[in-house]
């Protein structure tokens, strides 16, 4: 039976081990499908002001009922404190975030926006290392994977961007590509204001690392993922409406029917801005905020392969070549963080206490009896709890003493 045990054990814990990896893949995917589908959006005339208004009223409206649902008797109590946070994490996502990776993703393309905005893992590790919440130790492997793993990422997003070399025909685009635009058009196209849209990608992707280092903060202070999700989209969609007023005077902007606009915002709304929060902020709260960032480079050759399918764009060399860097790059900060929680669990099972029973054999010898999960949280979370097994415990060896003495 105790063998039978450990197996399921050991098979809960290989399944908690795998949640976060699935669960940042899957947003991976998620994140390609809403470049892809919002950019057919934006070329077809609209306003990401109002894109980002609608996509964040969706997601609002998604996710609140769970969070109502879900966390009503969790939820712990709103203080100005937290509140300043949740206002400023939803202008540097919602707003800041969302409007810049919008108005590069306009003047470029799915694929080198993905590129661009790679640079988050080197981004988030920097800003994290200088909040303290990354310790850095070059004499130690695994600090060493983190920062090599960065430096490849970013040269292999670099790579993509600064060379293409010649197209690479594959299989599936053969006959997509001759129905595709005009190459000379596209590339006027691609040309014009590029240098803009690189700009407006870099501070996209600054807002967005900013983001996961506040999000990781205010998760311990506001321990509820589901509200805070919901209140971040909610607060993030009242800022964009006025930045949108601001910019936008056209009030036929405004106008959305049931088309691909449509798709845009409640897609982007309900996949990566609710869910994606919401798992985001789960994975955060586990990983830690370099890890959750980790994964963004499969987002980019993820989008060249639908893009290749969807709007026809070419796949060149350099892209195969940055993109092997990318995932070499990947591996590398993920064996660094798989390390780093390694050693964190060695730690933390050095301090296991254990229950001593005396005597249960009639030897008169103690013997070590290590505590099950359950009563080593309730051991350290109910102190009261453990003075009264003391007492009990001193209450048992009480006779015992007693007749030593009067031998």
């Amino acid at each position: 039976m105790a063998v039978a045990r450990d197996v399921v054990v050991g098979g809960e814990s290989l399944m908690q081990r795998c949640k976060p990896y699935v669960a940042m893949v899957s947003l991976q995917f998620g994140y390609a499908g809403m470049n892809v589908i919002t950019k057919v959006s934006l070329n077809h005339g609209m306003s990401h002001y109002v894109l980002v208004v609608y996509r964040h009223a969706f997601a609002t409206l998604s996710i609140a009922p769970f969070a109502l649902a879900l966390e009503r008797k969790v939820r712990p109590r709103m203080t100005p404190w937290v509140f300043l946070q949740i206002f400023v994490l939803a202008l540097l996502g919602p707003v800041i975030d969302q409007n810049f990776y919008y108005a590069g993703l306009k003047f470029t393309s799915p694929t080198f926006s993905c590129a661009m905005s790679n640079m988050l893992p080197a981004m988030t590790f920097i800003l994290a290392v200088l909040f303290r919440m990354e310790m850095v130790d070059l004499k130690k492997a695994r600090c060493v994977a983190k920062v090599v793993g960065t430096l490849v990422t970013v040269a292999g997003a670099m790579l993509m961007t600064l060379y293409k070399g010649r197209a690479v025909e594959m299989v599936w685009t053969r006959h997509v590509h001759l129905h595709g635009p005009n190459p000379a058009t596209a590339a006027a196209a691609a040309d014009k204001d590029w240098l803009t849209g690189s700009i407006f990608l870099i501070i996209a992707t600054l807002a967005w690392a900013s983001l996961f280092i506040l999000q990781a903060a205010t998760l311990k202070r506001y321990d509820a993922p589901l509200t805070l999700t919901t209140l971040i989209c909610f607060v993030g969609t009242l800022q964009a409406i006025v930045v949108t007023f601001v910019m936008e005077r056209d009030a036929s902007v405004w106008r959305i029917g049931f088309d691909m606009n449509l798709l845009a915002a409640a897609y982007a709304g309900i996949v990566t801005s609710s869910i994606a929060y919401y798992v985001q902020g789960l994975v955060i709260q586990s990983r830690g905020p370099v890890f959750a960032s980790a994964f963004s480079p499969l987002m980019m050759i993820i989008v060249a392969i639908m893009g290749s399918f969807i709007l026809a764009e070419n796949i060149y060399l350099g892209g195969i070549l940055g993109s092997v860097l990318i995932v070499a790059g990947l591996y590398s900060v993920l064996w660094g963080k798989h390390k780093e929680n390694q050693e964190k669990e060695e730690a933390a099972a050095m301090e296991i206490p254990v229950a001593i029973k005396k005597g249960v054999d009639g030897d008169g010898e103690g013997r070590i009896v290590e505590l099950d999960e359950v009563q080593l949280e309730k051991a350290q979370a109910n102190a009261k709890q453990a003075a009264a097994v003391a007492v009990t415990v001193t209450a048992e060896e009480a006779p015992w003493m007693q007749g030593k003495d009067e031998a």
